[in-house]
C-alpha cells in the first residue's frame, strides 16, 4: 500500500478533498489485486496534488508514473474510473467548488506556460479526451432513442443558456437547414412560460445542460411530459437525476480544467444527431439545401445590383 494510505482520510490544501480521499480509499481497496506497474500508476496517482491531476494527460502521468499511458488507463479502470476524464471529473466538483475561479485561472495559465507548442498539445489533448469519453458513455440504444424522438417531431425546440447556448443555436440553426422545423429556446424565469406555451403534442425538446440542476429543466420537462412531446437530455451530470423523466440520455463530458471550450463535446453530439437525421430523409436534406443554395444566390446578386 502507498505510504501516508494507512487508511485516515487526509483533508488535502487542494480544495478537492473529497476527489481525493475517493481515489485514495480506491487505491487501498483495489491495491492487492494491481499489478505491479498498476501500483506506480496508483501511489503517484494517491501522492499528487489534485490540480496536476487535473490538467495532466494520460501520456504526461505515464511519464511522471515510469510506466506508459496504457498502463495510466488500465490502472484507472482497476480503480473504478471510466477513464483518465471520469477521475477529473470526480476532481473537479470539490475543486472548483472550493478554489475561487481566478485562482484556477492562475494554476491553468501556469500549467501551460507559454511555450506555444505545448498550448497546441495541452488544448488538443483535453479535446481528445472528452471526445473519446463522450463516446464510449453513450450507448447506440440511448443514440437510437433520441434520433427516432426527432426524427418524428414536427418541431424540434433546443433549450440551452450560458455556455450551453452555443450548442442549442448550432443544433437548431443547422436542423433548419436540413428541412426540419427548430428553434433555440433560451429564455429563463418568468420569460420561459411563453416558450413553454409554444410546445406541442407531436414536438421534442433537446436540452443542453452539463452540470447545473437550473429549476427550469424540471417545468420544461413537466411540461413536455404534460403535452406528449418527448425530451432528449445531453447532459454530463444529470442523468442520475432526469434520466427516469426524459425519452433519452447523451452523454457530453465538461471540461476539468477549463483549458477546451464547455460546449465542445455537446457540439459534437448535436452533429451526431444532424447527420442522422439527414441520412433519415436524405430528399428533403438536399432539396432544403439547394433552396439555401439558391436564395444565397439571390441575397449576392441583390447586393451586387445596388439601385
Amino acid at each position: 500500500m502507498p505510504e501516508g494510505e494507512d487508511g485516515a482520510a487526509g483533508t488535502g490544501e487542494d480544495g478537492a478533498a473529497g476527489g481525493l480521499d475517493r481515489l485514495r480509499a480506491a487505491v487501498r481497496d483495489q491495491w492487492e489485486t494491481l499489478s505491479a506497474s498498476e501500483r506506480a500508476v496508483a501511489q503517484y496517482l494517491a501522492g499528487a496534488p489534485a490540480e496536476s491531476l487535473l490538467f495532466a494527460s494520460a501520456q504526461e502521468l505515464g511519464t511522471a508514473s515510469g510506466t506508459s499511458n496504457a498502463t495510466v488507463v488500465r490502472a484507472l479502470q482497476r480503480l473504478g474510473y471510466a477513464g483518465l476524464p471520469a477521475l477529473k471529473r470526480d476532481l473537479t466538483a470539490d475543486f472548483t467548488s472550493s478554489v475561487a475561479p481566478e485562482v484556477r485561472l492562475a494554476q491553468r495559465i501556469a500549467h501551460v506556460g507559454r511555450d506555444l507548442g505545448g498550448i497546441w498539445d495541452e488544448v488538443f489533448d483535453e479535446a481528445q479526451e472528452r471526445i473519446g469519453h463522450a463516446r464510449r458513455l453513450t450507448s447506440d440504444e440511448a443514440l437510437r432513442t433520441a434520433v427516432g424522438a426527432l426524427a418524428d417531431a414536427g418541431e424540434i425546440h433546443c433549450f440551452g443558456v450560458a455556455a450551453s447556448e452555443l450548442a442549442a443555436r448550432h443544433l437548431a440553426l443547422a436542423l433548419g437547414r436540413i428541412g426540419r422545423r427548430a428553434r433555440h429556446v433560451g429564455a429563463t424565469g418568468f420569460a420561459l412560460a411563453d416558450d413553454l406555451l409554444a410546445l406541442g403534442r407531436d414536438d421534442a425538446v433537446v436540452i443542453f445542460q452539463p452540470g447545473r440542476a437550473l429549476p427550469e429543466l424540471s417545468v420544461l420537462i413537466d411540461r413536455a411530459r404534460a403535452v406528449g412531446a418527448r425530451v432528449v437530455l445531453v447532459t454530463d451530470e444529470l442523468a442520475e437525476m432526469y434520466g427516469g423523466r426524459v425519452d433519452a440520455v447523451l452523454t457530453a463530458p465538461h471540461t476539468p480544467t477549463g483549458i477546451t471550450t464547455e460546449a465542445l463535446t455537446a457540439l459534437v453530439v448535436a452533429d451526431v444527431l444532424l447527420l442522422a437525421l439527414t441520412t433519415l430523409d436524405e430528399g428533403r436534406a438536399v432539396e432544403t439545401s439547394h433552396q439555401l443554395t439558391v436564395l444565397r444566390e439571390q441575397l449576392l446578386d441583390t447586393k451586387r445590383r445596388k439601385p
